[in-house]
């Protein structure tokens, strides 16, 4: 079983709104997933992305395949963190 840790929208029209989720990837984009990891929210400005690190690296570990988008999100996060 492929595992994929990925974006599911759960946003209203035109206020997207992500929940980054690991699910396997014969799966649709927002049908049923494994684990919760964070979330994402474009719109907002103030703090638009949350991941449970020590989750997503234990996903990693396992063999879980990021997208692109949620790649680009865990640098932002880990650029975020080391500048503070």
């Amino acid at each position: 079983m492929a595992v994929h840790i990925r974006l599911m929208r759960i946003g209203k029209r035109k206020r997207p709104y992500y929940r980054i989720v690991v699910s396997d990837q014969r799966n649709a984009r927002g049908s049923a997933y494994l684990e919760s990891l964070g979330y994402y929210h474009p719109m907002e400005k103030d703090t638009p992305c949350k991941i449970d690190m020590e989750k997503y690296n234990d996903w990693i570990g396992k063999g879980g395949q990021p997208t692109l988008i949620v790649k680009n999100i865990v640098n932002k996060i880990k650029t975020a963190g080391a500048s503070n």
